[in-house]
């Protein structure tokens, strides 16, 4: 019986660290329109928002194509990959989404060069590789469970919207750390549900957020570049 190995667990928590040199921690994904627009103000609104967003786009769209990603890395399969990648870059609705996940995409793809990852060249051969294209690659290169995998891709992004939030509404640290367990708690469901979801139920349109994303590229003061 194999020894079980705290390696890929290791793995997993230095791709999901935010020292992760992928820039994340410059975009806010629309939340800082959010705050220019009132929505978000306090702590309990900052959560509805990330949750809202975690449920209604994530775990519909995000991390179903993830978990794809995953399965075509494992294969080896390319194409796949590439086909799936392509998908995921043309549900971005605006232009400051597109250029965040490409440009979070091409950092991780040439970290993993510079590592290096074994088979970082079928990753650098992608010519815009989104960030959970490149992110999924590094959990097959490491043998990360997939749902772990899921689990921390989930938590990052969270941690990272909870952080932008801090800077922009703005909000304490400990209301921060009090957004960040309620919304923890959530995780579990959202995964399962984005493992459960079939091609039909896959639903990658947000249109408030994609306005509001819109509305931020010509915004008049901007800490985030999304």
């Amino acid at each position: 019986m194999a020894k079980p190995t705290a390696l890929p667990l290791a793995r997993l928590l230095q791709l999901a660290s935010p020292a992760l040199p992928v820039g994340a921690f410059s975009y806010s994904q629309g939340l800082e329109a959010a705050v220019d627009a009132g929505i978000v103000r306090d702590r309990a609104s900052a959560v509805r928002w990330v949750g809202d967003v975690a449920a209604l786009s994530l775990a519909r769209w995000e991390l179903p194509l993830l978990a794809r990603l995953i399965t075509a890395w494992h294969a080896k399969d390319t194409d796949t990959a590439t086909a799936i990648n392509a998908r995921f870059l043309a549900s971005r609705e605006s232009a400051e989404l597109r250029a965040e996940t490409v440009q979070m995409g091409y950092s991780l793809a040439r970290l993993a060069a510079q590592l290096p990852i074994d088979g970082h060249e079928s990753l650098e051969a992608l010519e815009e590789p989104a960030f959970p294209t490149a992110y999924a690659f590094a959990v097959a290169a490491w043998s990360v469970p997939e749902r772990e995998a899921l689990v921390a891709y989930l938590w990052s992004w969270m941690e990272n919207a909870v952080m932008a939030a801090v800077k922009c509404v703005p909000l304490g640290q400990t209301d921060a750390q009090r957004a960040l367990l309620e919304l923890g708690d959530r995780i579990e469901a959202l995964v399962t549900e984005s493992l459960e979801t079939g091609e039909e139920a896959m639903a990658p349109s947000l249109p408030h957020l994609a306005l509001l994303s819109s509305r931020h590229e010509t915004q008049y003061t901007r800490l985030f570049r999304s």
